[in-house]
């Protein structure tokens, strides 16, 4: 996608951010959430987001330890969903996995969210578990999905 740009989120996008997150999720992170995550960049944070024409289209964001990553957010404008920023926010999150040559990466997703759990599936990342009554409101179940980035002998995903 040539016409979007990838860059890391300051505290200055928080405003656009929050708009976008409280237009997409029931139980929307608080803003002190966000400082919070940003807080931890670089050291266990890494946050990304895309722009296309001047206008935040998205946002994703990855928790990251020595041998584990955790996606923990990626939103996209309900106005350019199915136009590939989710994939491009992913692709970028994996890309830091690869730098940090970080061994798994972990996530929780809407079990009602399909299109999701299909971006995530389309990315190496196969379901491993549900937890029951994960999101609130609402009590909707989380799908864990896995994606394993080494095993002994190296790279394990084709699209690694």
């Amino acid at each position: 996608m040539s016409d979007v740009t990838l860059r890391p989120m300051r505290w200055w996008d928080l405003p656009a951010v929050l708009v976008l997150e409280r237009s997409l999720f029931p139980d929307a992170w608080a803003e002190s959430t966000f400082w919070s995550e940003l807080a931890g960049v670089p050291d266990t944070r890494w946050y990304v987001v895309a722009e296309r024409a001047g206008r935040l289209v998205g946002y994703a964001g990855l928790f990251a330890t020595r041998h584990t990553a955790d996606v923990q957010t990626v939103a996209v404008a309900p106005d350019t969903q199915g136009q590939g920023f989710g994939g491009v926010l992913l692709r970028a999150l994996l890309d830091e996995v690869a730098r940090r040559e970080i061994g798994e990466v972990l996530l929780e997703v809407r079990a009602d969210n399909e299109a999701a759990q299909r971006l995530y599936a389309a990315h190496g990342f196969t379901r491993i578990s549900v937890r029951r009554g994960y999101y609130q409101p609402g009590g909707v179940d989380a799908v864990v999905m896995r994606r394993r980035e080494h095993d002994d002998r190296g790279l394990v995903g084709s699209d690694g």
